[in-house]
C-alpha cells in the first residue's frame, strides 16, 4: 500500500472516528424511548432492516427515526455535533440555513400548511437514526427532514459511504438586509448556467434533451435509480398515504405542475434515467469548458468534510473528467425552468429548479454502486462471512 492510498485509509478512519464519537455521545444521552426511535440494527439479511436503512426522503415526510421535537436542547447540539463530521463548514452551515428556511417557508405560505401535523413548516421536524452500535465493525447514520438527507455507512472502522446527498432550498433566493440574497445553493444553479452558455450550437444540441424542464430531480428518493426512472407522482414521496386532505392537496400540486411545465411524452423520456449517460460527452468539451464542469461538480463533492472531499475530486483529475456526460434541460436565462444532470461511471449529480416561479431548488449527489455503502457492505460480508 503506498504512501496515498495509506493517507486515505487515515483520513477515513479519523473521520470516522469523530462519527462514532458524536453518536455514541448522542446515544448515551438518550432514554429508552428515544432509544427506541433512534437505533435501528444493521441487518442485511433482513429485508425488512435494509429497506428501512436504504429508505430516504426530501420531502416534509416522517424521515423516520428521532426527531429534533422529541430532544432536549441538549440533544439537539449532539445531533448537530454528529451531522457536523459528515460535512463541510461550508456544507454545514448550508444545510442549517436550509432548516432555518423552514421558518421563511411557513411564512410564504400563509402559516398554514400543516401536512395533519400541529406544524407543517418546522425547522425541529429533523430525524436522526443509528443504524447498528457505532464503533462496530458495521454501523452507519442518517440525518433528514425537508431538503436535507444524508447517509453514511462505516465498515471496520472508515467511512465506506457517504451518499445520497441530497440538499434543497425552498425559497432558493431570499431578501436579506441591504443589498443582498440568501442563496443557500447558488454555486449549482450559477455553474450550471455558466456551463451551458459556454457551449458552442453543436455542443448546446447535444447537451439539451428537452426545452421544457422536468418537475424535479428525475430519480427522485428511489434507493436505486433503473433505467426509465422519471419523477414520481408528490404523494408517493411521502412515508405511507397523508391524511385526507392532505394527500389529495399533494396529488392536485403535482397534476398542476405537470401541467404548467406541459413535457410531452417525448420530452419525459428524453430526460429519463438511463444508466448509459445521455447528453454531451465531456470529451466534447473545451478545456475552459472542462474547467467549469469541474468547478460545478467540487461544489457537489465539497459537501464532505475536506479530506473526504479531497478523495472523491481525485476520481475525476486531469482528463478523466471527460468521463462525465451533461445534460440540461429548459430554458438558460435566470427565472426559466431548468434541469439538469451530470453523469458517468457511477457518479450521478442532479439539479432541477422548476417548482415555486422557479425559486425551489432540488440537488442530489449519489454514486450509483455504493449508495448506503451497498458494494462496499456487500464485499465486506463475502470477505468476513461465509453466508
Amino acid at each position: 500500500m503506498d504512501h496515498a492510498r495509506r493517507g486515505a485509509e487515515d483520513l477515513r478512519r479519523e473521520i470516522a472516528e469523530q462519527m462514532a464519537d458524536a453518536a455514541a455521545s448522542l446515544l448515551e444521552s438518550l432514554d429508552e424511548a428515544q432509544r427506541l426511535a433512534a437505533f435501528h440494527p444493521l441487518d442485511v439479511e433482513s429485508p425488512q432492516a435494509e429497506a428501512e436503512r436504504q429508505t430516504w426522503f426530501y420531502t416534509p415526510a416522517d424521515h423516520g427515526g428521532l426527531p429534533l421535537t422529541e430532544m432536549t436542547s441538549d440533544q439537539h447540539r449532539r445531533t448537530h455535533r454528529l451531522l457536523a463530521t459528515g460535512l463541510s463548514e461550508a456544507a454545514y452551515v448550508s444545510a442549517s440555513t436550509i432548516m432555518g428556511l423552514e421558518n421563511v417557508l411557513d411564512r410564504t405560505e400563509g402559516w398554514q400548511a400543516s401536512f395533519g401535523r400541529e406544524r407543517g413548516r418546522d425547522p425541529l421536524l429533523y430525524w436522526i437514526s443509528l443504524f447498528g452500535q457505532p464503533g462496530e465493525s458495521v454501523w452507519g447514520w442518517r440525518f433528514g427532514g425537508h431538503h436535507v438527507s444524508v447517509h453514511f455507512t462505516i465498515i471496520d472502522g472508515k467511512v465506506a459511504g457517504a451518499t445520497p446527498n441530497f440538499l434543497g432550498a425552498d425559497p432558493a433566493s431570499s431578501p436579506l438586509l441591504g443589498p443582498h440574497l440568501l442563496r443557500p445553493l447558488a454555486a449549482a444553479e450559477d455553474l450550471g448556467r455558466e456551463l451551458v452558455r459556454m457551449l458552442g450550437p453543436d455542443q448546446r444540441s447535444a447537451a439539451l434533451a428537452s426545452a421544457r424542464a422536468p418537475i424535479d430531480i428525475v430519480t427522485v428518493n428511489r434507493s436505486q435509480p433503473a433505467d426509465g426512472d422519471n419523477v414520481l407522482p408528490l404523494p408517493l414521496l411521502f412515508r405511507g398515504r397523508l391524511p385526507d386532505p392532505f394527500n389529495g392537496m399533494m396529488a392536485a400540486a403535482h397534476h398542476a405542475a405537470e401541467a404548467k411545465a406541459g413535457l410531452s411524452a417525448t420530452e419525459i423520456d428524453a430526460v429519463s434515467f438511463t444508466r448509459a449517460p445521455k447528453g454531451l460527452a465531456g470529451a466534447a468539451l473545451s478545456v475552459d469548458q472542462r474547467e467549469v464542469m469541474r468547478a460545478l461538480l467540487h461544489s457537489y463533492l465539497d459537501r464532505l468534510p475536506d479530506g473526504l472531499a479531497d478523495l472523491e475530486k481525485t476520481k475525476f483529475e486531469g482528463d478523466r473528467i471527460s468521463d462525465l456526460s451533461f445534460l440540461w434541460a429548459g430554458g438558460i436565462e435566470a427565472g426559466e425552468p431548468h434541469y439538469y444532470r451530470i453523469q458517468g461511471g457511477d457518479l450521478l449529480v442532479e439539479y432541477d429548479n422548476t417548482q415555486r416561479d422557479v425559486n425551489h431548488v432540488h440537488t442530489v449527489w449519489r454514486d450509483l454502486s455504493n449508495d448506503f455503502g451497498r458494494d462496499t457492505l456487500a464485499d465486506h460480508y463475502r470477505a468476513h462471512h461465509d453466508h
